[in-house]
């Protein structure tokens, strides 16, 4: 029930981090990733470390908080690979500052990057799976979806709307037999993470000290959420928001 052979899974900001983890656990499923992210040159080293370990991958340059480069990134993915299983929207960015420092212009770049392309992928991954009988959306949220950070409102904001998004998709779209999640990342290893490492004083030892598992996660711990939520074993699972988190969100 967890086998992806045949399917074609697209993840955008799929070149790295998370989503790269992700990315590596479906193919190793059996599926074909195709990356999608504006970086040409890091999608390239992505695609070359997965068919190099014998999986099926390919990659697509794109910019997902722009209407049009997303329409035209799903006719290249139609055209190059014929069908659409699985989105997983991963792409995001960060900007650590409380709300009272932050630019208008610096809060839509977080909203654009982390929801409105999560909304705009699945609108146009909607269209492809009602037409091919159904499929599967994963969309990423954080632990700020629950916790509230005083360096993050922009982010936590985003990923909040991620989690009502998911709600409201799973709600519309299941008699087209898509199901649409949401997966809540904790405090994972990634180049994101080591950046607020180093402008958050303390934050590697407070982590360290609430995760009951001892320890920071991997892009590899996300590789299994995403199996099951892109195969048929989570077809009667949709609007749902799992936390990956070693228990942090327990503790």
């Amino acid at each position: 029930m967890f086998e992806l052979t045949g399917k074609v899974a697209l993840i955008t900001g799929g070149n790295g981090g998370i989503g790269l983890g992700m990315a590596r656990g479906l193919a190793r499923a059996g599926a074909t990733v195709v990356l999608a992210a504006r970086d040409t040159a890091k999608s390239a080293l992505a695609v070359q470390g997965l068919t190099a370990d014998g999986l099926k991958a390919d990659a697509i340059e794109t910019d997902v908080t722009d209407e049009g480069r997303v329409a035209l990134l799903f006719q290249e993915l139609m055209a190059r690979h014929g069908r659409l299983d699985i989105v997983v929207n991963n792409a995001g960015t960060n900007i650590r500052k409380p709300a009272h420092d932050l630019s208008l212009d610096e809060w839509r770049n977080v909203m654009d990057t982390n929801l409105t392309s999560t909304f705009l992928c699945c609108r146009a991954g909607r269209a492809l799976m009602r037409e091919a009988g159904g499929g599967k959306m994963i969309n990423i949220g954080s632990m700020l979806s629950i916790f509230g950070a005083p360096y993050a409102p922009a982010y936590g904001a985003s990923k909040g709307g991620v989690v009502q998004l998911t709600r409201s998709l799973a709600t519309a779209w299941a008699a087209d037999h898509i199901q649409v999640n949401a997966v809540l990342p904790g405090w994972i290893d990634t180049d994101l993470t080591r950046n607020a490492r180093g402008q958050v004083p303390g934050l590697h030892d407070r982590v360290l000290a609430r995760t009951p598992a001892g320890r920071w996660g991997v892009p590899a711990d996300l590789a299994g959420i995403a199996v099951f939520l892109a195969s048929s074993a989570s077809d009667f699972i949709t609007g749902t928001a799992i936390p990956v988190d070693g228990g942090y969100s327990i503790a």
